[in-house]
């Protein structure tokens, strides 16, 4: 006892397995190793994060409980009609028709207010036929000069060959005007045994010959479309050559050969054709070359002229030789 008359404190404290323990703390909280810190603590959540999540949640329970607009669910139904249409117009393949319906039932309205086609002006057109430019162009008995595409017009218009250059202009409210400049048939074109009409710069207009072509020259091999001009803007300087030409043979993309009607071949160089042509000219002015019984005329070497009899000359220039040898021999 002290000295009031009261017990003193015990010493020792009975642990959990009844031995006192002196000096230990009787705040420190069940199985917690005294005076010593926790390996793995626990962070605190932060107040914001807290209170943004007790607003979401709130917000969240008052839309949930908000009634739906008016009108969503025609609008949902709308959607949802015109999404089965489109599904069944792609999956019948009738993209086509719906396309053309469209634009059939702009055309009536626009018409209705007064743009409808009432008059075409066309110039310019003499291979094209008149229904072939307005097709082209799209115009039919329905159409409105509203909704008519005049670039997109132009541009399937230089689609033809034979149209090289064209002027769509749209003349409000109910005019149209068409201008398109034709190219010219040029020459006959043969490759690889196809022969095609051809303008001035290679562009293949028919890949047929009609009957009022056959008259043009014949050009003949890979890359002779595009020369051909050139060509015979060259050949042209000698008419009586040009009469006598049946075909202009492109030899290897590099040189010409000329085919004439009687027969002869003349093969020209590479370069300095007109040289050569001359040549030519003089040889059959002055020796008559042209209307002699020969098959080539070589002129690809600047300095000398190859000619190529005929079997028949050949054979009777041999027979002339050796009569001429059997001639002298005998006299001597």
């Amino acid at each position: 006892m002290d000295g009031g008359g009261r017990l003193d404190q015990p010493l020792m404290r009975s642990g959990p397995s009844g031995v006192e323990q002196a000096g230990a703390s009787t705040d420190a909280p069940a199985g917690a190793h005294v005076g010593r810190t926790p390996r793995h603590r626990r962070l605190a959540r932060p107040a914001w994060l807290t209170t943004y999540g007790r607003l979401v949640e709130r917000w969240s329970n008052r839309l949930i409980r908000l009634p739906p607009p008016r009108g969503v669910g025609i609008a949902g139904s709308v959607l949802l009609l015109a999404g089965s249409l489109s599904y069944g117009v792609v999956e019948g393949q009738h993209v086509a028709e719906m396309v053309n319906w469209f634009k059939g039932a702009r055309d009536t309205v626009a018409n209705s207010v007064g743009f409808r086609i009432a008059a075409i002006s066309l110039t310019g057109s003499k291979e094209v036929s008149r229904q072939e430019i307005l097709g082209t162009v799209g115009v039919t008995g329905q159409s409105s000069l509203l909704f008519l595409d005049a670039d997109a017009a132009r541009a399937r218009l230089l689609t033809n060959p034979w149209i090289a250059d064209a002027t769509v202009l749209k003349l409000y409210p109910d005019r149209l005007q068409v201008t398109v400049r034709e190219r010219q048939a040029f020459a006959l074109w043969q490759k690889d045994g196809q022969v095609s009409v051809i303008a001035d710069d290679g562009t293949v207009l028919e890949p047929f010959v009609e009957d009022r072509f056959l008259g043009l020259p014949l050009v003949v091999g890979r890359g002779a479309q595009r020369q051909a001009k050139d060509f015979f803007a060259l050949v042209d300087r000698y008419p009586d050559l040009r009469a006598q030409l049946r075909a202009s043979i492109l030899v290897a993309q590099r040189r010409w050969d000329l085919r004439l009607i009687n027969g002869i071949n003349v093969q020209l160089p590479e370069t300095d054709v007109g040289r050569a042509l001359d040549e030519l000219v003089a040889l059959d002015h002055d020796k008559k070359l042209l209307s002699r019984d020969i098959t080539n005329v070589d002129l690809r070497l600047a300095d000398r002229v190859t000619v190529r009899l005929s079997a028949a000359a050949a054979q009777a220039r041999n027979e002339s030789l050796q009569a001429n040898k059997k001639k002298k021999g005998g006299n001597a």
